[in-house]
């Protein structure tokens, strides 16, 4: 009995020690007590420049200074990978496929979904570049090349780890967002300005931003798609219906869109390629092979695909129509016409300097200059011709005068045809001043040269190919 009330009476005086050194300061006019354990600061307070213990950059930042925001790269203070995944990476379990209980839409997007402000085009206070790119841009390590663990994932750099799997989807799903999936929701606000934004990449904006370094190698590689690369992914399945929707654009599918405003300025710039702006950058390699592949069409390889419809009504649209793919309506290109086939000429754009389009072998029979007996593998087998049908042919020569096509008309009868054909012709050949006015080719100028040269008909209607 006698112990416990010695242990009782010494707490009570040490607790009115400690209530007594509150009430008048402590002992010595020192700031702080020493003791064997932490140290007690009966006196602390915020504001008396000293950072003491219970106080923070939060609590106090006048002694502790100002806590450094998140985003500055150093995961330090009270930051974690909840509260500034950009700093301290994000936790083990994003992405999981769940959003557990510790996540957020600001600490993994990929699992909770994008935060409702998310898209919206202003970077709020509450969103970063792990949590919303679209708004505030990516993160300073997104576009390396290289997909970091800690701090990346497809929903917040698609163009270092690719897309996500439900990005081509045709959904535009809680998790993604223009900046990562384009070809789902659509290009962002800012995309097509000109200007590569913070928010903006050569994946998601290639027409501001240029083509990423791989589009081009032929395959369709992680971050790469029919939005940002249709040369290696090909077109977006919707590309050609005639409307401008969704991720197109005037890089990924001017036969939509229209061509962007620098093509053609004479320059290959950034955002365009072989197919979006052939006359800066030059055909694609495909193109001319007679063939009108998937990715091509009638703006960029009229080679192979033929003119766009419109072209040949005689007004030239800005929107889709330039010398190079609408000569007819448009004008010949500067250089055209001067013997070389050169710069971004082609067949089509600039017959007067690169030829025709025929390619003999792709299922074609392109005339006037492909025929059957150039061309059997398109055109089939010439049938021989009597030596009247050769020189029905033969007159439609004559008005405007063709040399290649009296030799095609011609080549198509036997030998006994051919002579007496050639027969005719010479005689027709002295009468043609006196024949030629007298009306387009058809029955008038066949009877006009029938009177003239009636012995030479006569004959060549007699002539029969001589078989064994």
């Amino acid at each position: 009995m006698r112990h416990r009330l010695t242990v009782g009476l010494l707490l009570t005086a040490a607790l009115a020690f400690i209530v007594a050194g509150c009430g008048r300061g402590p002992v010595g006019g020192n700031q702080n007590v020493q003791t064997d354990g932490p140290i007690f600061d009966f006196n602390s307070r915020c504001g008396d420049n000293v950072c003491s213990p219970g106080e923070s950059c939060q609590s106090c930042p006048s002694d502790c200074g100002q806590c450094k925001p998140c985003g500055d790269g150093q995961c330090s203070g009270s930051e974690s990978c909840n509260s500034c995944p950009e700093d301290c990476g994000k936790c083990q379990s994003c992405p999981n496929g769940r959003c557990d209980n510790n996540e957020t839409c600001s600490s993994c997007p990929d699992d909770c979904g994008l935060c409702k402000g998310c898209g919206d085009g202003n970077c709020s206070p509450d969103e970063s570049c792990f949590s919303c790119p679209s708004d505030c841009g990516a993160c300073p390590s997104c576009g390396d090349g290289r997909c970091d663990p800690r701090t990346e994932t497809c929903s917040t750099c698609p163009i270092d780890c690719g897309p996500c799997q439900t990005c081509g989807n045709g959904k535009c799903d809680n998790s993604e967002s223009c900046f990562s999936c384009p070809q789902d929701c659509g290009n962002c606000p800012t995309c097509g300005n000109g200007r590569c934004d913070p928010n903006e990449s050569c994946q998601s904006c290639p027409q501001d931003c240029g083509k990423c370094q791989t589009c081009g190698d032929k395959k369709c590689d992680p971050g790469e798609s029919c939005s940002s690369c249709p040369q290696d992914c090909g077109p977006c399945a919707t590309c050609g219906d005639g409307k401008c929707q969704g991720n197109e654009s005037c890089s990924s599918c001017p036969i939509d869109c229209g061509l962007c405003q620098t093509c053609p300025d004479g320059q290959c710039n950034a955002g365009e390629t072989c197919q979006s702006c052939p006359q800066d950058c030059g055909v694609c390699k495909t193109c001319g092979d007679g063939f009108c592949n998937g990715n091509e069409d009638c703006l960029n390889c009229a080679p192979d695909c033929g003119a766009c419809k419109t072209c040949g009504d005689k007004k030239c649209d800005p929107a889709t129509e330039t010398c190079f793919t609408c000569e007819k309506d448009c004008g010949k290109c500067p250089g055209c016409g001067d013997g070389k086939c050169a710069g971004g000429e082609t067949c089509a754009s600039c017959p007067y300097d690169c030829g025709t389009c025929s390619v003999c072998g792709n299922n074609k029979c392109e005339g006037p200059y492909e025929t059957c007996i150039n061309c059997p593998k398109d055109c089939g087998q010439c049938k021989p011709k009597g030596c009247l049908e050769v020189l029905t042919c033969s007159l439609g020569c004559i008005n405007p005068f063709s040399l290649t096509c009296l030799a095609n008309c011609s080549a198509q009868g036997c030998a006994d045809v051919q002579f007496f054909v050639d027969q005719a012709t010479q005689c027709i050949i002295r009468n043609i001043t006196k024949c030629i006015g007298s009306g387009p080719p058809g029955p008038q100028l066949l009877a006009c040269f029938q009177q003239y040269c009636s012995s030479e008909f006569a004959a060549c209607i007699a002539a029969r190919c001589k078989t064994p």
